[in-house]
């Protein structure tokens, strides 16, 4: 069983981590739909409410939730592989602004684990966000 992933899977993972991010910035539900497994589970970075993938969708396509920007680290990115599950933990600099109109801006460390599709690729499982506050 591998733990970390080669270089290959370091590319792939990373490469749907990405799409990911860019899906959010561009609001494409068509995309963020593709990258989501039915069962996916997000936790919010701002407040810790779990949303699902219908949740998700639902909040990006009604303009509920919008993401201006999402800049991530790739290089800084621990990327593992156990058996069929990726796991990517990585670095984020991102403004959204929330249903009621509130905008965040939040740097943050986040973990997102993916399983193996069987057409080859990567299907997002679930997402958890932890901010990185300023040090006092």
């Amino acid at each position: 069983m591998t733990i970390t992933a080669d270089s290959g899977d370091r590319a792939s993972l990373l490469d749907h981590d990405r799409r990911f991010f860019d899906a959010l910035v561009a609001a494409d539900t068509a995309a963020l739909g593709g990258l989501l497994r039915d069962d996916f589970v997000i936790v919010a970075v701002n407040d810790g409410a779990v949303a699902t993938a219908a949740d998700l969708l639902g909040a990006v396509s009604s303009g509920d939730l919008r993401f201006p920007a999402v800049r991530s680290f790739p290089e800084e990115a621990v990327v593992r592989r156990v058996g069929d599950v990726g796991i990517v933990v990585g670095r984020t600099e991102m403004s959204f602004t929330g249903d009621d109109g509130t905008a965040f801006t939040a740097g943050s460390r986040y973990t997102h684990v993916f399983a193996a599709d069987p057409a080859g690729g990567w299907r997002l499982v679930s997402a958890q966000g932890t901010e990185i506050r300023p040090a006092p």
